[in-house]
């Protein structure tokens, strides 16, 4: 083959490859407790059928902080993490909503377009430390309550789930 064609076929996988959606993320397996398991539609899976994450994993994902107020904690807060959204589109989640589950099985769901949104987060840090199971984590789906009047509203409270450690994709 000539270098010219080498240079066109390139060329053309590059094309095709551009214009092919986009895979969902290898995702690395856990090397400490798992503490998130997401399952469902489109989820890449690194352990058996379910995507698995341990504190550092999502540590090194884009985070972002928030500072708020909450109707469970005293005075504002200070609250980092990823944003639902972040999670979504690194697996390539879809679905008509996501079923977030606590460690004692209370469920909530939320509306994808919500999630998409990205004003919910999974919050790890509260105040710039791990949250223990006692103050409502390790992962806490927060909202920036403060920012909108609309997130002061039954509907954000009851979906800002504490002490998560699931979620499940619903077609």
């Amino acid at each position: 083959m000539t270098s010219f064609a080498r240079t066109v076929l390139l060329a053309l996988c590059m094309s095709i490859n551009f214009l092919l959606p986009a895979a969902a993320a290898e995702i690395a397996k856990p090397e400490g407790p798992v503490i998130l398991r997401v399952t469902g539609s489109g989820a890449a899976a690194n352990v058996g059928d379910t995507v698995a994450f341990d504190l550092d994993m999502l540590r090194d994902l884009e985070s972002r902080t928030i500072q708020t107020s909450t109707i469970w904690t005293d005075g504002d807060q200070e609250f980092t993490g990823i944003s639902l959204s972040t999670l979504i589109d690194l697996l390539t989640l879809e679905g008509s909503h996501l079923r977030a589950r606590a460690i004692n099985d209370y469920a909530v769901d939320i509306p994808m377009e919500d999630a998409l949104s990205g004003d919910a987060m999974i919050a790890y840090a509260r105040n710039g430390k791990p949250m223990s199971v006692r103050e409502k984590g390790p992962l806490w789906i927060i909202y920036p309550y403060d920012s909108d009047p609309r997130f002061q509203a039954e509907v954000y409270y009851a979906r800002s789930i504490w002490q998560l450690d699931r979620i499940e994709v619903i077609d």
